[in-house]
């Protein structure tokens, strides 16, 4: 009897961490929108971390916590450095620890994560070790959608099909289902390309968009929209409201356009980035904690016009 009792008090306490852990529901692609179980579209908001090889520090728990709780993101984008400064490739137990910390909080906080494959040139044979890992750690999971590479530089789309099909079958091997995110050249700014010869064979999968509102505008849009009309599903994995190096004042008034342009189309987008870096982009100073619990004065101001941003879904 004390035996019995001993396993129905441990099944209590499973009962209980599972009942702590948030459902979400199952995504999935319907035409060029993004759904739920229901079938409903949904326009996710959230914010990108840097370069896990470059501020692996911010990779906490505790951070993930502050940008559900406080800043109100409903995905997480988690982006797993490649190919220079001690990446992925070279110091695999960093990356892999940096990731997974990051979204088994997401997880546990109730919210969606990106696994992203943080990369300017492919490394495929790399990238199959790490997609093959993190889709077999999360092939129950519905939080979690597979982004192959972030941003194809002067790779051809041939080339970019040639790295993305094979992560898509390592993918679907474990996970039949899973949300799958592409790369398009030139930074994510040929959609249009994409738009006519689109990966075929398979559900699930949207291409990602990346625009940066002080240097780009309204010739971007119209590639965007002729993907859109082609029926290519899109999502704004990356953005920010200044320059594409990364500096320069927030351009206040291409950012309202680009936003509402994305919420006329229903399409969610992720901000870019939690890291301490000497430019506009990153939205922290050198002051933030990685145990969280930032104030304004932690905040550049980027990250402070993010918080309004989240707020105002």
């Amino acid at each position: 009897m004390k035996f019995v009792a001993i396993l129905f008090s441990l099944a209590l306490v499973l009962n209980s961490c599972t009942e702590r852990i948030p459902a979400v529901e199952k995504l999935s692609v319907k035409g060029t929108a993004l759904v739920n179980e229901s079938g409903d579209s949904l326009a996710l908001r959230g914010v990108s971390f840097g370069w896990h090889n470059l501020w692996p520090r911010f990779y906490t728990a505790e951070v993930v916590d502050l940008l559900v709780d406080e800043w109100k993101a409903d995905v997480i984008r988690a982006s797993c450095g490649v190919g220079y400064m001690k990446g992925w490739d070279a110091d695999p137990e960093l990356g892999t620890r940096c990731v997974t910390t990051v979204v088994g909080a997401a997880i546990r906080k109730g919210v969606y994560a990106i696994i992203d494959w943080h990369a300017h040139d492919p490394n495929t044979e790399a990238a199959k070790r790490f997609f093959s890992e993190m889709a077999e750690r999360y092939k129950s999971s519905p939080n979690v959608m597979y982004e192959l590479y972030n941003e194809p530089d002067y790779e051809t789309w041939d080339e970019v099909k040639a790295h993305c099909i094979p992560l898509i079958e390592i993918i679907r091997e474990k996970n039949p289902d899973a949300l799958i995110m592409i790369g398009c050249p030139h930074w994510d700014q040929d959609v249009h390309i994409v738009a006519d010869d689109p990966i075929t064979g398979y559900d699930n999968l949207m291409y990602t968009l990346h625009f940066y509102a002080g240097t780009h505008g309204e010739e971007l849009r119209q590639r965007a929209d002729y993907a859109l009309s082609k029926g290519l599903p899109l999502f704004v994995s990356e953005c920010a409201s200044m320059n594409a190096n990364g500096n320069g004042p927030l351009d206040e008034e291409s950012w309202a356009q680009w936003t509402a342009w994305m919420q006329s189309r229903g399409i969610g987008y992720v901000m870019w980035s939690i890291a301490d870096k000497d430019e506009s982009c990153s939205m922290l100073y050198p002051t933030a904690s990685p145990e969280g619990g930032w104030t304004k004065n932690d905040l550049k101001p980027w990250g402070l016009r993010v918080i309004e941003e989240l707020e105002s879904k």
